[in-house]
């Protein structure tokens, strides 16, 4: 492991001014894709436990199909399948976008995590405590401000628990960008295999890489946790 430490430390830790390193790419990666998804997830939501039946069964056809099939075939569809159409390759942004790995794949994780996110947030808003919304509707508070000031936020601070384990989920997803030749940890990890013959040391480091971000993930959230759902503990009478 010292030999390939020697060897590959830069490609799986350091960004020397030409490339980025495995690790930054897979942080890269991680957090495009959780910030793009959390910002449709939070809509998706409203509108998945809306009363309005065509927008409800619209995401939900989303979610199933994105939480119904695994990610690395939508990757390779997204990679491989949607340039084979003629407008996609004749379209200029479409053919730049799609012809990209690090864009397919943040487009496949991100529509990913949407789908998982949207469903626990929507889980969470239908469970909002029904006196919440009494008092709202007697402040005279209209469907939208209700919604940006009580519901909303309540839900996403008690689908932190949650929310905190489908971030770990996508931090160990993002293994699948090597398919697009997306230089992340796992990819490094491969060309040291390859170049060094010792499979076990080269995907060993890299599974460590992961287990310290995962670590590093779980201390955030049981700190975000302790903070904002505080009210919620137990407290001795």
């Amino acid at each position: 492991m010292i030999d390939i430490l020697n060897q590959f430390w830069r490609a799986f830790l350091y960004w020397d001014g030409q490339g980025f390193s495995g690790l930054a790419v897979t942080l890269w990666l991680l957090d495009a894709s959780l910030f793009i998804g959390f910002i449709l997830a939070v809509p998706l939501a409203v509108a998945r436990i809306s009363k309005n039946k065509f927008l409800s069964v619209a995401v939900w056809c989303y979610t199933y199909v994105f939480r119904g099939t695994p990610l690395y075939v939508q990757l390779l569809l997204i990679y491989t399948g949607l340039y084979g159409f003629e407008f996609v390759r004749s379209t200029e942004v479409l053919s730049a976008v799609f012809r990209s790995g690090y864009y397919c794949s943040i487009i496949a994780f991100a529509l990913n995590t949407c789908a998982y996110t949207t469903e626990i947030f929507a889980g969470a808003m239908r469970t909002t405590n029904h006196g919440e919304i009494e008092a709202a509707r007697a402040y005279g508070m209209s469907w939208f401000t209700m919604y940006r000031r009580i519901v909303i936020p309540s839900a996403l601070r008690r689908s932190l628990p949650q929310y905190g384990n489908e971030v770990i989920l996508m931090l160990h997803a993002t293994s699948v960008a090597f398919t697009a030749t997306v230089p992340d940890i796992l990819k490094v990890a491969r060309d040291a295999n390859a170049a060094t013959y010792q499979s076990f040391q080269s995907f060993g480091i890299a599974a460590l890489l992961y287990l310290a971000v995962s670590f590093a993930l779980v201390a955030l959230f049981r700190q975000a946790e302790q903070r904002w759902l505080a009210y919620l503990a137990v407290r001795p009478h």
